[in-house]
């Protein structure tokens, strides 16, 4: 077993309050629902994403014997409770909402219901599994939004917070609707395409740059993209012309398909480049531009015409850098057929186990969402669907290309105004059914009362 896919990826309290549920007798049906509680200022949306990885970790729980020793050496955990946890699996059910849905606050994207132990327990790496990809994807939708159609690659690796990180991100934003990553374990794994260039450090261990371009040709026999800023972008630019021209008289057109600039004023130099690949004959080579981009300079880029054909993205997406975090919680709102509810300042949530409808206008706009129980009869959409049920998913889970193009098709019906980067509250209706918000006054009265 993996550390990744151990279970003591897990907080310590999830330990210690399953050895307080067993040693109470409370084994119940507990229904605990994942929701962000507020959009970062920076997000008009966000799109769910880490189902499959969940899933995959609810079936495969299970403690090994080295995870149980290790839990005995701590003299924390009685005799009778690590028995319990040999034999612990997840049996519940989940309901979520299908990778790549558009979603907003207080809405819950995924419901477990299971008896408390197994519940509560798988609380911590859920959301570590679900918050990150949200996370990621919900950043790359919005260079997939205006980039124009562009090509975008994903960069992230080498600045992702841990290998997990750089492969789970690949994921997302391919989900999100980048067309390919440079993380070849992403491209295996989850059979994301590959793309890549060459480093600075190519073009430093030769004497001459034109040697470096042409010996990387001769080692790569596929379409090559070459990197043309080390030294002199536009003197780089005229030598991949002229060694495109020798390749055609060799009979082998087309071989150096890109050009990518990585440094200083892209807008600029790509006009440049593109103008010396052009005069030269070399039309049909491409720019790629990349260095610490985000969405904001993917829109100024391409507000000022700049000749691009491709973008790739690191840093800023791989991190999230400018909303590295969502206020995601994983919290009770049913135990033993009884609703329960977090009234903390700033923190209450809404009880009950739920459905978020999504409804529309007669023309198929959207007009607004509903959180409602889930046994009410509503208008609209039911976004929560049944993936997982005693333990073992329903069905297959869409295929990653298949998410990709669901998310493609549910972005494009968000209203135009979620479509813009710039900040501003989130203008999109999400209505708290009377009955869920009559269940929070039935349940505050009853917390009341017995106060006194």
């Amino acid at each position: 077993m993996s550390e990744l896919s151990s279970p003591l990826v897990t907080d310590l309290y999830q330990l210690t309050m399953a050895q307080a549920y067993l040693a109470l007798g409370m084994r119940a049906t507990a229904v605990f629902e994942v929701f962000v509680r507020r959009l970062p200022r920076q997000r008009r949306f966000l799109l769910a994403a880490g189902l499959e990885q969940a899933i995959d970790y609810l079936e495969a729980l299970r403690f090994g014997d080295g995870e149980l020793r290790f839990l005995d050496s701590l003299g924390t955990f009685s005799p009778q409770f690590l028995r319990e946890l040999s034999s612990l699996r997840f049996t519940g059910c989940v309901h979520a909402m299908p990778e790549g849905t558009p979603f907003f606050a207080n809405e819950p994207i995924l419901r477990v219901t299971a008896p408390i132990i197994e519940a509560q327990f798988v609380e911590s790496r859920l959301l570590n599994l679900v918050h990150f990809q949200t996370l990621i994807a919900s950043k790359a939708v919005r260079c997939v939004l205006v980039a124009q159609g562009r090509r975008l690659i994903d960069f992230g690796l080498r600045r992702a917070h841990g290998s997990e990180a750089a492969i789970h991100a690949a994921r997302a934003a391919y989900l999100a609707g980048f067309d390919a990553t440079a993380t070849v374990q992403a491209g295996r794994q989850y059979g994301i395409p590959l793309s890549g260039t060459m480093a600075h450090s190519y073009i430093e261990a030769h004497e001459r740059e034109e040697d470096a371009f042409r010996h990387f040709l001769d080692a790569n026999p596929g379409p090559t993209t070459l990197l043309i800023d080390t030294y002199d972008t536009r003197r780089a630019a005229r030598r991949v012309a002229a060694l495109a021209s020798q390749q055609r008289a060799l009979g082998a057109a087309g071989r150096i398909q890109a050009v990518r600039i990585d440094s200083g004023d892209l807008a600029a130099q790509a006009q440049a480049v593109r103008q010396i690949l052009d005069a030269d004959g070399c039309g049909s080579v491409r720019i790629v531009l990349s260095g610490s981009l985000d969405e904001y300079q993917v829109q100024a880029l391409l507000a000022a015409n700049t000749p691009v054909d491709a973008f790739g993205i690191g840093t800023h997406m791989v991190v999230s850098q400018d909303a590295p975090a969502l206020d995601i919680a994983y919290k009770l709102e049913e135990y033993a057929g009884q609703g329960r509810r977090k009234r903390s300042p700033g923190k209450a949530t809404w009880p009950g186990r739920k459905q978020v409808y999504r409804q529309r206008s007669a023309q198929g706009r959207w007009t607004g969402d509903c959180v409602a129980l889930a046994d009410e009869a509503m208008d609209g959409e039911p976004l929560l669907q049944e993936v997982m049920r005693d333990g073992r998913r329903i069905r297959d889970l869409p295929t990653l290309s298949a998410s990709r193009e669901f998310c493609r098709q549910q972005v494009a019906q968000l209203p135009s105004e979620l479509r813009q980067l710039e900040h501003g509250e989130c203008s999109y209706p999400v209505r708290i059914s009377p009955r869920v918000e009559a269940l929070a006054h039935e349940l505050d009265a009853r917390d009341e009362l017995h106060a006194h």
